[in-house]
């Protein structure tokens, strides 16, 4: 009788787990979406919006259409769209407008997924061209200007424009689905790109007409100033600044070629003599620099570099020592204040045995009533110099300590300074950059 039990117990569980797995095999399903295109795709311009149009149905509840249009393998838009039944769906995607992109054929995919994940895939080629305008407009602040094809994806615009003329460039839409495409700066890579209005920093040095040409292919443009060091030219980093990274000797000519007005900067004695209005004698030791041409404030902003990034200092005593806070400036202090902003920090200048000097003015490039800065091991946040590692010797400077009107680190006068006199501040690691000293001297 008990066998009998267990026999009727287990046929019951083989029954069971036998109706689970056609429960199992029903919920199964995953449905069988179908996706058919029901436009006819005979091409696009790069700029345009692409209509499309499809028919999307299902057993099962569909989820989303996602459509991607690709140049080669790179997925360059995207569309998504909820189908939330059977039907036609239509939408638009954009086609991108792109440097150096040539004439081809584009892929405009389709992905429709279900509530059950289940996907279909439809592939469509379409072919992409660059649109050829009959012109464009040149935007500057207080006008507009045409300018004139004169060949392929060639324009000009001629007229006795200013030396210096920022604008940017607009393409009309072209047809029913183009857009307006702007061609503006990126001050970021220093170069034109499209999608941007930033103004372009078009600038020679001929007065009277001259010609503003742009390729709205290679994005090739014209006049730009070129600068000049040591016959290399320098890289724009934006409107007003220009760099170049050099290996430097001390006493070295270091010479700049085209910036007219030259005779007029303010030249940092920290970093250079001046020989001639464009050639300089290098003033810090040997070692890899960076220099910047601030075209707004007329000087050259000098920093010491490691590599291909900027020097720190290092445990020897070598490298850079970086100032960052109150009451300075190059340079001056008005037109150029550093405060805490680490980007503006200024580099001293390494002069030898473990040596760096920053050379003031009273009452222009340092406040003669009041400083509030101190010295650090970096552009930016990090290792700092403070009363424990850093003392001043003579009367002119202190370093705080909490506790006599400064921050641990921070420098204060003991008395203000002599208007107009100039200040040489030196900080010497050669004991080791735990036993830092500052000497301040009065020329």
């Amino acid at each position: 009788m008990k066998r009998q039990k267990y026999l009727f117990l287990i046929l019951t569980g083989v029954f069971f787990l036998t109706a689970c797995d056609e429960d199992i095999n029903n919920n199964d399903f995953a449905g069988n979406p179908v996706i058919k295109s029901e436009t006819q795709f005979t091409g696009a311009l790069f700029g345009d919006s692409l209509t499309f149009t499809v028919e999307v149905n299902d057993e099962l509840p569909l989820s989303t259409l996602k459509t991607s249009l690709y140049f080669g393998d790179e997925k360059v838009s995207e569309k998504i769209i909820r189908t939330k039944e059977n039907g036609k769906y239509t939408g638009k995607i954009f086609v991108p407008y792109y440097v150096d992109i040539p004439d081809g054929t584009a892929t405009l995919e389709f992905i429709l997924q279900n509530t059950h994940l289940a996907t279909a895939k439809l592939s469509v080629d379409v072919p992409v061209a660059r649109p050829d305008y009959l012109y464009l407009a040149l935007v500057a602040e207080d006008a507009v200007y045409a300018m004139e094809r004169t060949g392929l994806y060639e324009y000009t615009a001629t007229r006795a424009f200013p030396t210096e003329f920022p604008a940017y460039i607009k393409a009309p839409a072209m047809g029913d689905a183009g857009n307006e495409i702007l061609f503006g700066w990126d001050n970021s890579a220093g170069k034109i790109t499209q999608g941007v209005n930033e103004y372009i920093p078009f600038a020679t040095t001929q007065s009277g007409k001259y010609s503003i040409t742009f390729n709205t292919k290679t994005y090739e443009a014209t006049p730009f100033v070129s600068y000049l060091c040591n016959n290399t030219e320098m890289s724009r980093i934006n409107n007003d600044n220009f760099a170049i990274d050099l290996e430097l000797t001390q006493g070295q000519d270091v010479v700049f070629d085209g910036i007219g007005d030259i005779a007029e900067w303010w030249i940092d004695p920290d970093f250079f003599t001046k020989a001639s209005d464009n050639r300089f004698t290098f003033v810090p030791i040997d070692g890899k620099y960076r220099i910047i041409a601030d075209i707004a404030l007329k000087y050259f902003k000098v920093e010491a570099m490691l590599g291909s990034e900027l020097a720190t200092l290092q445990t020897d005593g070598s490298g850079a020592v970086w100032i960052i806070g109150d009451n300075v400036g190059k340079p001056s202090e008005e037109a150029n204040y550093v405060g805490w902003n680490t980007d503006k920090a200024l580099c001293m200048s390494p002069i030898g045995n473990k040596k760096y000097q920053l050379t003031v003015v009273a009452g222009k490039s340092i406040n003669r009533e009041s400083i509030n800065f101190k010295f650090f091991h970096q552009k930016g946040w990090g290792g700092e110099f403070n009363n424990t590692t850093l003392t001043a010797s003579g009367d002119i400077v202190i370093v705080g300590d909490g506790s006599n009107g400064r921050d641990p680190g921070n420098l204060g006068l003991v008395e203000p300074l002599i208007e107009g006199l100039t200040y040489v501040f030196v900080v010497d690691v050669s004991a080791g950059i735990n036993n830092a000293v500052l000497n301040v001297t009065r020329l």
